[in-house]
């Protein structure tokens, strides 16, 4: 079976108030122990499938998940076990029978949960929903996760219920989106339990560092993933395909940066953080901007919002680059060092990522993402029901004949068939597009040196939109064309990034001069290294103008 539901991370801070809520109304509390399996060599896991024994009160059951088909449903197949005993005959027959039958290991406990569940229902004019409180650790070996969460699942009516609810306790309480699952991250911990282990026996002196390694790399930055696309879909659909990878890539990040997994513990957010999650939204944005037209205009909250957090989180980045990039360089160019550090911004990015206000536009973000609306007919090149044309008078019912007046019926014929339109196939569309973005963008570099600063931070943009745009379209478009002409754009996008971090920098050592005169080494050393960078950039472009096509 099919079930939709979505999860939502509760911070310290709010737990004994969600607890209180919870309580307002009859609970139902329940204690879940669940043991989850996989072979050595994740066979399971990587076929993205979740097989668990779990213990619910005094009844044990089996249950297989797998994603369903979209970003809050899951595949679930429940099965009563007399005990603690994995029946993998149960799956013969089914959809699983090939997966399960294709494993090789032999299959072990991988991890645990132990978890207390408080249960309730909550009832919104889209529908019902089943609120699960749960709170409890998730254990891998010797290490620990916590688990402190809201899931809402869809009990009876349309997914909006589950968005109603969760909106509403998100803004109460400030809970985290966190697209991860408990199988999910169990399985990164039992990965992190191995590694561990394997540094410990290896010991030597470099033993400590190898281990803050293994750690910090359990919650690395998410970058982009591709994002597979068919020639059938409509454009609404591979929309909300495209949304759905750029929004996980948001949330993952963000989850970390709010500390969702160590809060009070360890600082796992960085700026590489702050920087794959704003790369999502530039992807987002740039995808809005590949469909336009093809699908319903974009809501002006998630426009608004998209702007907003944008900008927030880009004076974090900004402060980042110029500490921890353009900074150490200058001083490896032997510029004396200024006592001080660039103001911080408003927020920092773990309050942002952790805000209400960016959590909700999170949600409303994946509300939409789940059913891309298409664009909506023009009324005016419409017929209405009798047929006549919208923007012209009707005729009337009644004429003057020969000196009688009469009725005089027109009759309407309705066809059997509506006759469908001439289907467009979808890389073609992109393709055109693509190519119209391609020529602007040569166009404009070729006279690169010669842009001013606000026409090439222009040029910057629309050479991102369309390398984002492009790596949406890749799965359609030949791999063979595609290969040197990714190369090229990326030369040009290295090429204006260093640009862009660099105006950046040469304004705020700009500010620093009447105080600190060892800034005017930082100004010449940025010139010197500017005036160098638009000869790279006009090679780069010109290049791109000489490539060969990859949209025919």
């Amino acid at each position: 079976m099919s079930e939709q539901e979505l999860k939502l991370h509760v911070p310290t801070a709010s737990r004994q108030a969600v607890l209180r809520e919870v309580k307002q109304r009859e609970a139902t509390r329940i204690r879940l122990h669940a043991m989850y399996f996989d072979t050595p060599e994740r066979e399971l896991a990587r076929a993205r499938i979740a097989v668990r024994l779990r213990q619910e009160g005094s009844d044990w059951v089996q249950t297989l998940k797998m994603p369903g088909a979209d970003a809050i449903s899951r595949i679930e197949m429940n099965h009563p076990r007399p005990g603690p005993v994995l029946d993998l005959s149960v799956y013969a027959g089914t959809d699983v029978e090939g997966p399960l039958s294709a494993i090789k290991g032999e299959l072990g406990l991988r991890y645990e949960t132990d978890v207390q569940r408080l249960l309730r229902k909550i009832r919104t004019r889209f529908g019902t929903v089943e609120l699960a409180y749960d709170t409890g650790i998730l254990r891998a070996g010797a290490l620990e996760l916590p688990i402190s969460e809201l899931e809402f699942e869809l009990v009876s009516g349309r997914p909006a219920a589950i968005f109603a609810a969760a909106r509403g306790w998100q803004q109460r309480h400030a809970l985290i989106l966190d697209p991860r699952s408990k199988s999910e991250r169990g399985d990164a911990l039992a990965q992190l339990a191995n590694r561990l282990a394997e540094v410990d026996a290896a010991a030597g002196d470099d033993h400590e560092a190898r281990r803050a390694q293994a750690i910090a790399q359990f919650w690395s930055p998410r970058g982009a993933s591709s994002v597979k696309l068919r020639d059938d879909m409509t454009p609404p659909q591979a929309m909300g395909a495209i949304a759905a990878e750029c929004l996980d890539q948001v949330c993952r990040n963000a989850a970390v940066l709010a500390e969702v997994d160590t809060e009070g513990v360890y600082r796992a957010g960085n700026s590489e953080h702050v920087h794959q999650l704003r790369v999502g939204v530039r992807r987002l944005r740039s995808a809005w901007k590949l469909f336009d037209g093809w699908t319903a205009p974009v809501p002006d909250a998630l426009l608004q919002g998209v702007r907003t957090h944008f900008a927030a989180f880009g004076a974090n980045r900004d402060q980042d680059v110029l500490n921890e990039t353009v900074a150490p360089a200058l001083l490896r160019a032997g510029m004396p060092v200024i006592p001080m550090e660039a103001a911080p911004p408003d927020e920092d990015a773990q309050t942002i990522a952790g805000g209400q206000a960016f959590q909700a536009w999170l949600l409303t973000l994946l509300e939409w993402s789940l059913d891309v609306p298409p664009v909506q007919p023009d009324t005016d090149s419409q017929t209405i029901a009798n047929g006549t044309p919208s923007d012209a008078a009707p005729e009337p019912a009644i004429r003057l004949e020969g000196g009688v007046a009469g009725p005089i019926v027109k009759p309407t014929i309705i066809p059997m068939l509506t006759p469908e339109p001439e289907p467009q196939h979808l890389h073609k569309l992109l393709a055109r597009r693509l190519h119209r973005w391609h020529d602007k963008v040569a166009d404009q570099g070729t006279h690169f040196a010669a842009l001013d600063i606000p026409a090439r931070h222009d040029l910057r943009k629309r050479g991102k939109r369309l390398r984002y745009g492009l790596s949406f379209a890749e799965s359609l478009l030949p791999a063979s064309k595609l290969r040197g002409y990714r190369k090229l754009l990326s030369r040009v996008q290295d090429v204006l990034g260093e640009i862009n971090d660099l105006a950046m920098a040469k304004d705020y050592y700009q500010s620093c001069t009447a105080t600190h005169p060892q800034a005017w080494f930082a100004l010449g050393w940025i010139s010197a290294r500017l005036d160098e960078l638009v000869v790279e950039a006009q090679q780069a472009f010109d290049d791109l103008a000489r490539s060969k096509p990859f949209w025919k």
